[in-house]
């Protein structure tokens, strides 16, 4: 036997691993050793900087049930997950089926529609804000139509539309949905073209034609995309800081105030860092939830989907 043959097989073996081991200590480094400080700092007392962490147990997690401020903010944030998670899941797909007609200039549309997804959220929230100010080119329309003379308070008002959904929190919504509509009907776009054309013929010469083939023949060849469409802006939805952060600042009184904007705040500006890494937890802990939801759905749909 050629006692080459060994060293060659533990070699090729482990040349991958070596490949991979940069990474592996970035990510050790940037992601996993943070979040095990985090999980650690989540049952501590930190507000003093200058001394060490308190170990208090399950102090931060009590005070975190009592807390209305909280539940304010998972009330909004689950708002936030019902009010732009549907469209986003549909409007896209029409988007998605009006683009991939083979028409002249298409592809200016593609684009015009994909812009708002390459432009910075500080941007595009700064213009938003213009957009609903008092004076705003939003509430002059208004009062040109003589619709609302007196304009709408779109970023300052807990007032609830139908007594639900507050007029801030509807308003920094209508931004994400804006932001997100081409960036899923890149997606979609992606599915509707590997649909065999065959497909649409044969459904024709059934009968099934116009805007009928899509609810015959579109929709559940689209569905695991629809999934993973649901799963991924459900986790953005979850996630969002920036569109709050600049439009409301979480008001007026907590009403478009969201989970990750809550932990900033008594992270950054309350000095809190216990308490925010124990909000933190709470939110990774429903992101993992949404995350496991999203395999599941992959695995019954054999979705073989990459993005």
């Amino acid at each position: 036997m050629n006692p080459l043959k060994p060293q060659k097989f533990i070699k090729q073996r482990l040349t991958p691993y070596l490949f991979l081991l940069p990474a592996l200590i970035l990510l050790v480094l940037t992601v996993f050793w943070p979040a095990i400080q985090a999980f650690y700092l989540s049952f501590t007392s930190y507000e003093d900087l200058s001394q060490p962490p308190q170990w208090i147990g399950f102090g931060n997690f009590i005070r975190l049930w009592r807390d209305a401020v909280f539940w304010k903010t998972l009330e909004n944030t689950f708002l936030y997950l019902v009010g732009v998670v549907p469209i986003l899941v549909m409007a896209p797909l029409g988007l998605a089926i009006l683009v991939n007609q083979q028409l002249r200039g298409m592809n200016w549309f593609r684009a015009a529609y994909y812009t708002p997804v390459v432009i910075s959220m500080v941007v595009a929230g700064i213009a938003w804000k213009w957009l609903y100010a008092e004076n705003g080119l939003l509430n002059q329309l208004l009062q040109t139509l003589n619709i609302f003379p007196e304009g709408i308070p779109w970023l300052t008002s807990p007032v609830k539309l139908l007594g639900i959904v507050p007029i801030s929190l509807a308003s920094v919504m209508a931004v994400t949905v804006w932001k997100g509509l081409g960036y899923y009907m890149v997606i979609y776009l992606a599915g509707l073209q590997s649909i065999p054309a065959d497909v649409y013929e044969a459904a024709a010469i059934d009968g099934s034609d116009g805007i009928r083939k899509h609810w015959d023949i579109t929709v559940p060849l689209m569905k695991p995309y629809l999934a993973l469409v649901a799963v991924i802006s459900a986790i953005s939805a979850t996630k969002v800081f920036e569109e709050v952060y600049i439009m409301t600042q979480g008001g007026p009184l907590n009403s478009s105030k969201t989970i990750v904007y809550y932990l900033y705040e008594e992270a950054f500006s309350n000095l809190e860092i216990s308490y925010a890494c124990t909000i933190g937890l709470v939110l990774f802990l429903i992101i993992l939830g949404l995350s496991v939801l999203r395999l599941v759905i992959n695995q019954q749909d054999g979705d073989n989907v990459a993005i």
